[in-house]
């Protein structure tokens, strides 16, 4: 099953809902309209590829390789992927339609999201216009720094700075283990400890600015977490 059908059956069977004709048994806050669904996700992806000012061959055929669209839907498609690229004016009321519909699925919008990266990097590079357009659809998503992060790095791997990645562990370490992984950076690392060691009196000034560098990590990650728990509780 390609992925066009696949977010629109998999994410309304775990939603409890029903599609299309049996859905008129529902309530009208909680059906679902799978061609305004279609069209919110053929919107978010043209105005995805829009988002650096440029839609680019590359960016369409990633489109085409996310969502298997059947051959009678083909024109349709690109009739309304056309018309949406012209502007990336209004994307956040199209994601705000996908996160109504599927709220409860946060699997079905990381799909859609993990699609969205799929298209900004088909041309070789993120923009900061393309980073941003992504960070917004997470936030309205209801993603979570964290989980953005994780995204991310699903698709174009870890930055340099990623505090994650300076302390050698993953998103989804506990606190306490967290913890750990700090104090033992940060016992190895120590200058004092690695001057003792034999590093050069000349190379202390790196020392320092490796300590510096781990104590950042931990401090941002402990910022994210602290801010993360008090959203959800």
């Amino acid at each position: 099953m390609g992925m066009w059908r696949k977010l629109i059956d998999v994410g309304t069977r775990a939603a409890g809902l029903l599609l299309d004709h049996e859905d008129d048994k529902l309530p009208p806050d909680r059906r679902i309209d799978s061609a305004s669904f279609a069209a919110a996700l053929i919107a978010l992806s043209a105005k995805m590829a829009k988002a650096d000012g440029l839609v680019t061959t590359e960016e369409i055929i990633a489109f085409q390789e996310i969502f298997s669209i059947p051959p009678e839907a083909e024109k349709d498609v690109a009739r309304l992927f056309n018309l949406f690229r012209e502007t990336t004016l209004g994307y956040e009321s199209y994601a705000k339609q996908v996160v109504r519909k599927f709220r409860c699925c946060p699997f079905v919008l990381e799909d859609v999201l993990d699609g969205l990266f799929h298209i900004a990097k088909a041309d070789g590079v993120i923009t900061e216009q393309e980073e941003q357009f992504l960070r917004n659809v997470s936030d309205i998503f209801g993603f979570s720094p964290l989980e953005y992060r994780r995204i991310r790095a699903s698709r174009l791997g870890r930055e340099p700075d990623d505090p994650y990645l300076i302390l050698g562990i993953d998103e989804t370490v506990s606190d306490d283990d967290l913890k750990t992984a700090y104090r033992r950076m940060a016992s190895n690392n120590h200058p004092d400890r690695v001057l003792a060691r034999g590093l050069p009196v000349e190379l202390q000034d790196l020392a320092n600015a490796k300590m510096a560098m781990i104590n950042m990590a931990y401090d941002k990650i402990l910022a994210e977490r602290d801010n993360y728990h008090k959203l959800v509780h």
